[in-house]
This record gives structure tokens, C-alpha cells and sequence, in this order.
């Protein structure tokens, strides 16, 4: 108290009053009020969006480009997003038993139908001629977007289906269902179920595979176990054993 009462002497000597002194050190301590960005909200899809083309992650493209131009020929192609791009480094070992087809990973995190559309309609189906093609796409439609439709999301794979064919005619194509995600009673799982009977379809006995394997990851109440999948949407080290396992006997057949 002495030497506050000094400090207010002081201060009024040199022409402020006590009560200014006062005022002051109550004086509450004012910020600017931080400023943020106002939210966009997505726009509504439409069903053009999902066989549109979409140039989302050049630089993986380019990179793909310089990959196959360096590399030469691959025997076995995969296209699709995260789950397929996380496969040579999460499930190492599995991965490993393609080497003799030398296998080429053009997965994507984070791709939807419209990316790869732009990716393999832009070079990325050029400069070599695998035996076959393993195709898992779609999941990120319904993911990204809760008003994408089933039969938008099935447009978009049946396009890239038929892409793959033109630009590569000798291919064979082993398109895969959308693995199963989150719970057995979510809407996501809903909506795969009708995307798989919808491209199931497109199975044509000779050039296209249709295949779902969507059973092996999950239990006898449909759930997914998280040695599994750990976050319920991409596959452990056990996971793409599970994948390999279920996938290979239709496979080997398309690459000889």
C-alpha cells in the first residue's frame, strides 16, 4: 500500500488526478476481437458431378506421369483412393507378393470418381499395357457429400470402367465393391450396399470382373473389427491380408 500510494503522488504530481490513476489500473485489458472466415457451405452435387473431371492433386498426377515414363511396363494396375494408395506401406507384406507383375499404385487419398476420370483421361493409362486392373472407387462420393446418390456414385465407376477399356483394350478389369464402412445400421453402409448391386452389373463374364469381398472384413454381426480397420473405413496390416486373401484366386486367373 506505501509504495502504491507513492506511485498515485507521484503521478498526480505530474498533472493526473487519483481518480484518473485509479481508473486506469482497473481498466479492463481490450483485444481485437478475432476475425474468421465465413463458411462455405459445399454446393449441392448434381448427378454430372460424379462422371465429371476433376484436376484435385496435380501433383500426384505429374508425379504418376514421370513414375510411368521412368518405369516402363507394369502387369498389374490399381486404381483408386486412400484405401488402395495406403497398400504398399501399411500392408507391406501382402503388397510385397505382386512383385513379379510389377505392380503400379495410382491411389489417391481422398479421390472421388470425377479425380480419377481426370487422372487416367490425362495420361496415366499411357505408355505401358497391364494384364488387369483392380478398380475400388466411390467411397469418398458418399463420404464427402451426404446428398450423392447411389446411382450418381455407380455412373461415375461405370464411366471409369469403360475409360480404362478404350485406353487400355487388352486389360482386363477387376472392379471391386466398396469395402464396407463405419456401422452396419450408418447410411453410409446403406448406400454402398446399393452402389455394389448397381455396378455389379457391369460384369460382363469376359473383360470385367465384378468382385465383393466386403464380408471378410467384418464379423458375423456385420460390424467391423478394429484390427481391421482401425478407424472403420481403412485397412490394417491385417486388413489388406484379408484383402489379398479374398481377392487373389480371381486375380491370378486375370493375369495369365
Amino acid at each position: 500500500m506505501f509504495w502504491k500510494s507513492m506511485c498515485v503522488t507521484v503521478l498526480v504530481a505530474a498533472g493526473l488526478s487519483a481518480s484518473a490513476v485509479m481508473a486506469q489500473e482497473k481498466a479492463p485489458v481490450t483485444t481485437k476481437p478475432a476475425t474468421s472466415k465465413p463458411v462455405i457451405p459445399p454446393k449441392p452435387r448434381t448427378p454430372a458431378d460424379a462422371v465429371g473431371e476433376v484436376n484435385r492433386n496435380n501433383k500426384r498426377h505429374e508425379a504418376f506421369l514421370k513414375e510411368i515414363k521412368e518405369t516402363g511396363q507394369h502387369d498389374l494396375l490399381f486404381i483408386g483412393d486412400s484405401i488402395t494408395d495406403y497398400w504398399p506401406k501399411r500392408g507391406e507384406k501382402s503388397w510385397a507378393k505382386f512383385a513379379e507383375y510389377k505392380p503400379l499404385d495410382l491411389g489417391i487419398s481422398g479421390e472421388r470418381t470425377e479425380d480419377v476420370l481426370y487422372r487416367i483421361n490425362h495420361g496415366e493409362l499411357e505408355g505401358y499395357k497391364p494384364k488387369a486392373t483392380v478398380i475400388m472407387i466411390g467411397t469418398n462420393n458418399i463420404g464427402h457429400f451426404r446428398d450423392e446418390k447411389p446411382e450418381w456414385v455407380a455412373a461415375g465407376i461405370e464411366k471409369i470402367v469403360k475409360t480404362v477399356h478404350e485406353k487400355l483394350p487388352d486389360t482386363k478389369v477387376l472392379l471391386l465393391g466398396i469395402f464396407p464402412r463405419e456401422d452396419v445400421t450408418s447410411t453410409n453402409r446403406k448406400k454402398i450396399t446399393q452402389i455394389n448391386r448397381l455396378i455389379a452389373k457391369l460384369d460382363d463374364g469376359t473383360k470385367t470382373k465384378f468382385l465383393d469381398i466386403g464380408k471378410v472384413f467384418m464379423d458375423e454381426k456385420g460390424e467391423i473389427p478394429l484390427d481391421v480397420m482401425k478407424d472403420k473405413l481403412h485397412p490394417t496390416d491385417k486388413g489388406y491380408d484379408l484383402w489379398y486373401d479374398a481377392m487373389w484366386p480371381t486375380l491370378s486367373e486375370m493375369l495369365k
